[in-house]
């Protein structure tokens, strides 16, 4: 076997025993090597099996698709004619006047068909483009790669490097860089912004490192691209969620086509485990935000009893009712676009309501339990999440109230007198401070009540999703929402 460069002069074949194709050209290619003297020289590449094609001398071992990636190739038998080290022809499966122009032999292959399609090249299989430009070609990647030992466990050494939120992570190889950052056209060195706490830049390649290691899909990847530049947006005030003793942790709500391309759940068990893009999109995000920002627990992250949400806390709006105004088209996004919507979310308090049967009486109810958000008698610290079932919005859908019908109805029951909320009232000391004037008192800030739908068919239940409460004023922190680019 010889180790042959690509030509200067001549022609190069590039075949697989495993074809048929190939295996119907094996005399033609035979003969070409007899005649390759006044050809100006021939190459024959063997992707699977040096020994193949027979009679062919020199045949060129590419078992390891080193010539097959540097020539492109995506079928075999591939035929590339070259001239002063240029490629000035191809001809791809075997098309006999095509051969036969390619190498000036007009009475080429006279035995054999017209035509036969060719096979897929090895090279070109799946996850193979990845694995041969890692190993062969300038990746464009700019992080530091971290060389491991002999038979050193990756993912360990991802726990002893602290790049894991306590579960395993799947190691970011340049194979699995390069296929995640397949998943968006945005530039691998662009700079998304500066995650806190540390403030350090992060790019589109960092993004797919973290994507990799929580175990994304590439098509995810411009969803977790959103919920970052949403999460880096001033208003979300990701430093002051970080820095918190509080629970709180981003929340990724989405909406639009992009969530049932990706297969994301909206339905039965919504906020629970089971799916990669739920579990996924916001353990990447959650990841950044460890790994470049140095959001690290016991360091600046302060949380006292942290939550669950910060491996993960992402779902999709059940869109399904047409006469539903999303939550994303509620906040300014068009219709059929997708969007995120990132909120500064803790856990979930569940309600259960089975008796009310009417707008009215459920609206009273989930209005009572959206009180205990923070604490009964904090009043306008916090935004909150109100998730309604499909059995709860049925009620309200039956008597044709909508998204602001519902909403208006909630933050009129959630406004209460001023002697109920002030400090001391009900022999409770928090409260409203006694500054207060104000006869009555909203428990949410303008804006701080959203609406989204979710959840399995059967049950009469909704939840609530408080947020995080970041100082009594509607200047603190906002939900952000964005549009995904596609």
């Amino acid at each position: 076997m010889e180790d042959t460069p690509l030509l200067e002069e001549g022609l190069a074949v590039v075949v697989k025993r495993d074809c048929p194709t190939c295996r119907l050209v094996e005399p033609v290619l035979g003969r070409l090597a007899r005649d390759s003297g006044g050809l100006g020289g021939l190459a024959v590449f063997s992707q699977d099996d040096p020994d193949f094609p027979a009679g062919v001398p020199g045949v060129i071992d590419d078992t390891q698709l080193e010539h097959s990636f540097r020539l492109g190739i995506e079928t075999v038998p591939t035929l590339v004619r070259f001239h002063n080290g240029r490629e000035t022809g191809r001809a791809l499966g075997w098309n006999r006047e095509e051969w036969r122009s390619l190498t000036a032999t007009p009475d080429l292959g006279a035995e054999l068909p017209e035509f036969r399609l060719g096979c897929g090249s090895l090279s070109v299989e799946p996850g193979a483009e990845e694995r041969l430009r890692a190993r062969f070609a300038e990746t464009g990647l700019k992080a530091r790669e971290v060389p491991l030992e002999p038979h050193a466990d990756a993912v360990e050494a991802c726990f002893d490097r602290g790049w894991t939120d306590g579960l395993p992570v799947v190691p970011p190889t340049p194979e699995r860089i390069l296929r995640m950052l397949a998943g968006t056209a945005r530039a691998p060195d662009e700079v998304v912004g500066a995650v806190p706490p540390d403030y350090a830049e992060c790019t589109v390649e960092k993004v797919a490192i973290n994507a990799v290691l929580a175990g994304c899909k590439p098509e995810y990847l411009p969803v977790v691209l959103a919920a970052l530049e949403a999460a880096l947006y001033p208003d979300f005030t990701l430093h002051g969620i970080l820095c918190s003793t509080c629970f709180t942790a981003p929340l990724i709500i989405v909406n639009g086509p992009i969530a049932r391309r990706l297969g994301m759940n909206s339905g039965l068990n919504v906020l629970g485990q089971g799916n990669r893009a739920n579990a996924t999109i916001g353990r990447a995000l959650n990841l950044i935000v460890r790994n470049v920002g140095g959001g690290r627990p016991g360091e600046i992250d302060r949380a006292t009893f942290g939550a669950p949400s910060k491996f993960t806390f992402c779902f999709a709006e059940d869109e399904s009712d047409e006469e539903w105004e999303s939550l994303s088209v509620s906040r300014g996004i068009a219709r059929g676009a997708s969007a995120v919507t990132l909120f500064q979310g803790e856990g979930v308090q569940g309600i259960m309501d089975q008796r009310s049967r009417t707008p009215d009486q459920l609206t009273a109810s989930l209005a009572t339990c959206l009180l205990a958000v923070c604490h009964p008698k904090i009043c306008e610290w916090a935004h909150a999440v109100l998730l309604l079932s499909p059995e709860h919005y049925a009620i309200y859908r039956e008597a044709g109230w909508g998204r602001a019908r519902i909403t208006d109805a909630l933050l009129a029951a959630t406004t209460r007198p001023l002697s109920e909320v002030a400090r001391g009232a009900g022999g409770l000391a928090e409260g409203v401070p006694e500054s207060e004037t104000r006869r009555k008192v909203p428990k949410f800030p303008p804006g701080g009540l959203l609406l989204a739908r979710a959840g399995g068919a059967a049950g009469l239940y909704s939840a609530i999703l408080a947020g995080w409460p970041g100082g009594r004023a509607w200047q603190h922190s906002h939900p952000i929402t964005r549009e995904i680019e596609p």
